[in-house]
């Protein structure tokens, strides 16, 4: 009989409360909290009464159901519990805990209204079923859930920066120098090198990008004080003159299915040939590093 009773409060509320926060959403989203607060004082009431005439079928089960006044009664102590329930669920849910199809969703809505309803029950093993059931959802929403939710959030990331893996690599950092950020796009690698040491200046960039010819060619046009040259090895050398004295040096290297570019006016040629020297794919445990000092990102 206690099972039936249960069974009865969790249909009577999978039904109800779906219907219930669907008018609360639709009005509050058409008129706002002045809309929903009226939606919500009429549709309770008569939610708690709905629980109310299934509680009928407890006089037997539960002695507080034995009276009107005490199913009344008890009818709100299991709604605000159970909506207490609802809520916790909600919030589970928007920190992307895994509560499973849309169906599975609308089935365990009603849940809580029957975890509440039997610790009315005056049996010591439904009190205790119940508990359990409590106890499993509150590890379940409160860190197993968020914990693989946090899982499969961070292996969808690794995921999306490995679309392209023939782009993610870097080299090693220039001495006294760190990969400071990466952005990676949908065709292109950026890579920032920059001094450990705050107060000291400096920079190199590395960019991978596809190939945009089978060899790596100088431009027909150069602009002025720019030089460029194309040594034995397919290596592109451009050069620009800066004010000062300073020459922004760019070398441009083919590696299998990537065009690398390294640039920098601060570190000299054999300083950026050492870079491409040194290019390799990016590996889990620098890929971990980066995501765990937010230095990657993603480009568009």
């Amino acid at each position: 009989m206690a099972a039936l009773h249960l069974l009865l409060v969790w249909a009577t509320m999978t039904a109800a409360v779906p219907v219930l926060g669907f008018g609360l959403l639709v009005t509050g989203w058409g008129g706002g909290t002045e809309a929903a607060v009226p939606a919500f004082v009429l549709g309770a009431p008569l939610t708690v009464g709905l629980l109310a005439v299934a509680g009928m079928s407890a006089r037997t089960v539960v002695p507080l159901c034995g009276s009107v006044a005490g199913r009344l009664g008890w009818a709100v102590l299991v709604f605000f519990l159970g909506t207490v329930g609802v809520a916790a669920g909600f919030a589970a849910y928007g920190a992307d805990v895994d509560l499973g199809s849309a169906g599975t969703r609308v089935a365990l809505t009603g849940v809580p209204y029957a975890v509440a309803a039997a610790f009315f029950v005056p049996s010591r093993w439904v009190r205790l079923g119940a508990g359990a059931a409590l106890a499993i959802c509150v590890t379940y929403g409160g860190f197993l859930g968020p914990a693989q939710a946090r899982d499969n959030q961070h292996a969808a990331e690794v995921a999306r920066y490995r679309e392209h893996p023939e782009l993610l690599y870097v080299g090693a950092a220039p001495p006294g120098m760190q990969i400071s950020h990466v952005v990676v796009g949908p065709a292109y690698v950026i890579v920032d090198y920059r001094p450990v040491a705050q107060n000291e200046v400096g920079y190199v960039g590395l960019t991978m990008r596809s190939p945009l010819t089978p060899t790596v060619e100088c431009p027909e046009l150069l602009g002025e004080d720019v030089t460029c040259s194309v040594d034995a090895r397919g290596d592109m050398r451009t050069v620009r003159e800066l004010p000062g004295g300073t020459r922004a040096i760019t070398l441009t290297r083919h590696l299998r299915d990537a065009e690398a570019g390294v640039h920098s006016q601060y570190l000299d040629e054999s300083g950026l040939r050492h870079l491409l020297d040194t290019l390799h794919p990016l590996s889990d445990k620098e890929l971990e590093r980066l995501m765990r000092e937010k230095a990657i990102e993603q480009g568009y």
